[in-house]
Formats: structure tokens, C-alpha cells, sequence
């Protein structure tokens, strides 16, 4: 009965699908809450980014789709590319479901030497792989209902064929087999696989793409345990001379401010295995809303950066968030460093550097010492970017601020605050007061990110869009993002001191132009 069921339900799928346009298009890019300088799909629900792969002067950037609602349901995955990581171009949607299952997250690769044969040298083919969820198998209490699928295109990623002998990876007996990112490991010609296993990772090789061998297992009673592990990466970086593996590993719950985070390990790897230094749970991001983030594969080594996104978003309350005909946002792309501080390997996070195209013209801010509040502009429209640095040697230890910071606010007096609170040595968003609560009332709150500053100068760096806030704080080595739903749009910027004073050193905003050509 199952069987006849899911099989209904897959001509359906295909049979809408056969309906709907050659190109998701953009129709309206500015109703309210719409992100002007973020992806977002132009209607229904989309969650994790996949497969992320650049070709051919082209940055892929797939997605947890479903065409059908705003709410979370049998998944696809739709398609934009850029040329510059910032103006997406929608593209049809790249992989639908089948008889073997809804198309769950994983990973693109460039087969440039044709391994997988699915090409031809002259004309290699990209591959993506992705865990096939089987619903029929999971509602019948079976463990085997994930397992690993691949597609290929031989048209720049324009159109893609389901290989015949889809899985290429079956399932073991295990629950929870998903979210395979795959590489190539030059140092042993093969590809290697990392896919998440309930509370841990497997690792796998092949030499083609299709035939998979096991190679081992890390993660089992490490790092946060809170949620299922999903969405993992796996991938070099470098500080001077020395070289780490950074291993990604996003939990559904457990972050560090409540609900889905992402968090990281350093280590090495030789092929086989990860080993991980040190013991403490190290995260991505400590705002609420970056989740199941992972990196571009093939990037040229003329230009040699790690690019990052994230999906903008929480399980706590994603499927409830108030954007009207569409739910889901990425983060913006985001350059990965690695720097040795504190006897300590940490990730840095910065706005990937082609952002600076959409800067309209600069205001400067004037040095101030800042005790209480001061308005710094009555009327703006986001998005915005803004650039403080605070001079904390100049403010007397006596009357130093407890809390500083920026504040939005409107007439109906509701505000988000972003700043650092020196008494308790943390960077904080405060959106209590932004507007929407989610009917769990786990949206509204103060949220924080342990940082003891020992430097003269704080800096932070903030990109603010329509409905949204990242955070980039100390050169990107404190990030936070959150979303915000106020009932109006704020029109007025102040800078905050707390019982004492702080000196603003440096300031400057940006407004930002929409990415979409619609425009504001």
C-alpha cells in the first residue's frame, strides 16, 4: 500500500512539475520582510544550501526546496548561479523527486578528468550527490530509508540525469545517513566522502564517484551531542606554514544560543582518518539563525578562498517565520581564514569582498564620546552596512559604558540592539523587542557570544537587511546572525552607552543596492 501511494505521489509531483515554468522567476522582490541582499527563493519554502560548486566563471548554489508551501514538505532542489556572489539568476529546479525518494541535502563536484565516465574528458560532467529520504520505508518503521543518490550534468549544470543505478551508496541498517559533501584528495587520487550518521560522521573513498569503500568514523561522544548531526564538510586551511582540517558539523539542536548551530572541529586528516585537537566545542556562528552552512567546491586555485553559506534560519520556529508567500533566506557568501590566537586554532568569517559592489555612497560618523543615547540618522532604509570602532583605552576605567552599542528602533518603539556587554565580556543581539514572537517563544531574546577584549580598539562590522542582522566583530573572529520581523521598518539609527561612557573612534555606513534588478 505504500508502495502504490509513493508512486501516486511521484506522478503528481511530476506531472505539477511538467506545469511549471522553465525558470523560477523573480515577479516582486520588495514586499516586506524580502531580503534585498540575500538569496531567497521568489515564493514557497527552501532550507539547506547544497552543492555548491564553481564552473566555468559560474558559482552553483542549490537548495532544500519545495515548490508546493511555505512549510517544510517532500524536498527538490532548486537552483540559482552567480557570477559574482552577490546577483543570483533563479534557474529551474535541478533535482525532483522519484521512486526512490524525496532529494535530500548533499554536495556538487567538477569531475574534471571524467573518473565517474559519465562525461568525456573534452566536455567533463558535474556530479552531485545527495541522500535519497524515502518516506514509504521511514513510516514503516524500516532504518534503511536513506541512502545516497547521484545526477550528473554535461550542460554547465543547465539540466541533470539521475544515474541509472541510483543509490551508489546503500544504507547499512543505520538511521539518520545523510548530507553527503564530497572532495577530491589529490594526495591519494580519490574522492573522499563525509556523510552524517546520527551522532557522528562516516568517512568513505572511491575512485570514480560510484563505488564507494567505508574508511572510518569520528564524532561518536565529541563536540555537541544535543541534536542529530547533519550537514558536515570537510576541508584544509592554512596559517603561515601550518595546515589544519576543519571539519563542519551542523546539529538541529543544542547551539550555543538555543536551537540549530553549526559547529567545528580542527584536526588533521591523512586519507583514512580525522583526528581533532583539543576538546572544546568550537561554533561557526553564535547567533540563532546561521544553520547546515558548507563550502564551494572546485574554486580556482588563482583565487584560493574558502566560500561559505549558511541557511538564515532556526528549526525552532523556521516553518512559522512571517515572510508571506515565501520562507527562507541564505546568509550572504562569507571568505573562511584560519588564524592561530589564544594557543588556539579559530575560524574568522568575512563578508565575501565582491559585497562592497552594492555600497552606495559612504557616511562618515565624527569621533563622539557617547554617554546615553545619541541619534546618528533619523530616516534610511535597509540594507544597510555599517563600520563602528570603539576606543576603549580613552574611556576612564571608572566610567567605563557596561553595555554599548547600535540601536534601530521605530515609532512603535520597537528596537534591536547589537552590541558588547563589558561587565559580563560578551557580544549581544538583543531582538526582544524587535516585533514577531514565535508562538514557542523561542524567537524573542537576548542572544550572546563570549568574547574578553583585551584590545583598545572593538570593531564591529554589520550587515543589516530588510529582516535580518549579521555581526562581524573583532576582524570576524565573533560572528552572530539573527532575524528580525519588526511590525514597521526602523527609521532611526542611535548609538547607546550604558550606565558610563565609550568613545566611538571610527564609523561609517553604507547604504546597500538590491541585488535584484527590480530594485527597492
Amino acid at each position: 500500500m505504500n508502495k502504490i501511494f509513493f508512486h501516486l505521489v511521484t506522478i503528481a509531483l511530476f506531472a505539477m512539475a511538467c506545469n511549471r515554468f522553465d525558470k523560477i522567476t523573480t515577479t516582486d522582490m520588495r514586499e516586506s520582510y524580502r531580503p534585498q541582499v540575500h538569496f531567497s527563493p521568489d515564493s514557497m519554502w527552501m532550507n539547506d544550501p547544497n552543492g555548491m560548486v564553481y564552473y566555468n566563471g559560474e558559482y552553483h548554489l542549490f537548495y532544500q526546496y519545495y515548490p508546493d508551501s511555505t512549510i517544510w514538505g517532500p524536498m527538490h532542489w532548486g537552483h540559482a548561479i552567480s557570477t559574482d556572489l552577490v546577483h543570483w539568476e533563479p534557474m529551474p529546479i535541478a533535482l525532483y523527486p522519484d521512486s526512490l525518494g524525496w532529494i535530500f541535502s548533499g554536495s556538487a563536484v567538477a569531475d574534471v578528468s571524467n573518473t565517474s565516465g559519465l562525461g568525456t574528458e573534452e566536455d567533463p560532467p558535474l556530479v552531485a550527490i545527495f541522500t535519497y529520504h524515502n518516506r514509504p520505508l521511514e513510516d514503516a518503521g524500516c532504518d534503511t530509508f536513506q541512502y545516497q543518490g547521484l545526477a550528473y550534468s554535461i550542460d554547465k549544470g543547465r539540466s541533470w540525469t539521475k544515474y541509472d543505478h541510483n543509490p551508489v551508496l546503500p544504507n547499512p541498517g543505520i538511521r539518520d545517513f545523510r548530507d553527503p559533501k564530497v572532495f577530491w584528495y589529490s594526495e591519494s587520487n580519490r574522492w573522499m566522502m563525509i556523510l552524517a550518521v546520527q551522532d557522528h560522521v562516516s568517512i568513505y573513498s572511491s575512485p570514480n564517484l560510484i563505488d564507494w569503500t567505508f574508511e572510518s568514523n569520528f564524532g561518536e561522544g565529541t563536540g555537541s551531542q544535543d541534536g542529530v548531526w547533519e550537514c558536515p564538510d570537510l576541508f584544509p586551511m592554512q596559517t603561515g606554514d601550518t595546515t589544519k582540517w576543519i571539519m563542519m558539523v551542523s546539529v538541529g539542536s543544542g547551539g550555543p544560543n538555543g536551537g540549530s548551530a553549526t559547529q567545528y572541529f580542527v584536526g588533521d586528516f591523512d586519507g583514512h582518518t580525522f583526528s581533532r585537537e583539543g576538546t572544546k566545542t568550537k561554533w561557526v556562528d553564535y547567533g540563532k539563525d546561521n544553520y547546515a552552512g558548507v563550502t564551494w567546491s572546485n574554486i580556482p586555485k588563482e583565487d584560493g578562498r574558502r566560500l561559505f553559506i549558511g541557511w538564515m534560519n532556526n528549526w525552532q520556529y523556521a516553518n512559522q517565520i512571517p515572510t508571506g508567500k515565501w520562507r527562507g533566506a541564505t546568509t550572504i557568501v562569507r571568505e573562511l581564514e584560519m588564524v592561530e590566537v589564544y594557543n588556539d586554532y579559530l575560524l574568522i568569517s568575512k563578508p565575501v569582498g565582491e559585497l562592497k559592489t552594492l555600497r552606495d555612497k559612504e557616511e562618515q560618523l565624527k569621533p563622539e564620546l557617547i554617554s546615553g543615547e545619541m541619534e546618528i540618522k533619523k530616516t534610511f532604509e535597509f540594507p544597510l552596512e555599517v563600520s563602528l570602532h570603539f576606543n576603549t583605552k580613552n574611556s576612564s576605567a571608572m566610567n567605563f559604558a557596561e553595555r554599548f552599542g547600535i540601536e534601530f528602533y521605530n515609532k512603535k518603539n520597537e528596537k534591536l540592539l547589537i552590541g558588547y556587554d563589558n561587565l559580563n565580556k560578551l557580544f549581544f543581539i538583543d531582538r526582544t523587542g524587535a516585533g514577531w514572537e514565535s508562538p514557542n517563544k523561542e524567537f524573542a531574546g537576548i542572544h550572546y557570544a563570549p568574547y574578553i577584549n583585551s584590545d583598545p580598539i572593538l570593531d564591529m562590522h554589520l550587515i543589516i537587511d530588510r529582516s535580518s542582522v549579521e555581526l562581524y566583530a573583532k576582524g570576524g573572529l565573533v560572528v552572530m546572525t539573527e532575524q528580525f520581523f519588526s511590525r514597521e521598518p526602523f527609521t532611526t539609527i542611535s548609538l547607546f552607552a550604558e550606565r558610563g561612557e565609550i568613545e566611538l573612534g571610527e564609523g561609517k555606513i553604507w547604504p546597500l543596492n538590491s541585488i535584484w534588478n527590480k530594485g527597492k
